[in-house]
């Protein structure tokens, strides 16, 4: 069981996406391949939120990974990115326990695009992406618990099924601002080998 990603973004009434604070987890990664991988885990991260209507909660299956995501009324929302052996209702408590102690720490006035390089908040994220390695850490939080066991979570088995009716990923990827042309690069080589892979499968069948 593993976590990748933690962030905490916040959507605007103009549905637009601003990232506030982010943590990650990239040891398993080659050391080349790291600073693509984080770029794309905050591209989806901000997708998935521009994508998930307030007050809702969801888990977006991709490949091997799993991206929980809860979107608060208030906008303020939290996403983890783990791997498909991590429970998906401990997931959802520590987003549950990150955006609650986010909201008491950060002031609302810095959740804009113009003050959120003001947003000091990833330590925190950094410590609770090392403590909730373990999903026991989440489970002990009974009351949190009880209140998730009331709350519907939307499960969408790829991200394509997230995107507006004409989207497609590749699309977006290609005219997203966040991403470097290397990351851009690594994305095409990835869905290539993929690609490649699955062919060489089927002919064996």
């Amino acid at each position: 069981m593993k976590l990748y990603c933690l962030a905490v973004l916040n959507k605007g009434g103009d549905g637009k996406v601003v990232p506030l604070a982010a943590s990650h987890d990239l040891a398993s990664f080659g050391y080349f391949q790291r600073s693509s991988v984080k770029e794309f885990m905050d591209f989806t991260c901000k997708i998935i939120v521009e994508r998930t209507a307030t007050s809702s909660r969801s888990s977006v299956k991709e490949q091997e990974y799993i991206c929980h995501v809860y979107c608060r009324s208030d906008s303020l929302a939290a996403v983890v990115i783990a791997d498909h052996d991590y429970p998906q209702r401990p997931a959802h408590t520590l987003l549950n326990k990150v955006l609650d102690d986010f909201s008491s720490i950060v002031p609302k006035s810095q959740w804009t695009p113009a003050k959120s390089s003001e947003v000091q908040f990833t330590t925190e994220l950094s410590d609770y992406l090392q403590r909730y390695q373990d999903p026991e850490q989440a489970d002990a939080m009974t009351k949190i618990q009880s209140e998730l066991d009331e709350t519907k979570i939307i499960l969408y088995n790829t991200i394509d099924q997230v995107l507006q009716r004409g989207e497609k990923l590749d699309d977006l990827v290609v005219s997203a601002e966040g991403l470097s042309m290397q990351s851009k690069a690594f994305y095409k080589t990835v869905c290539e080998t993929r690609y490649i892979v699955w062919i060489m499968i089927c002919q064996r069948l």
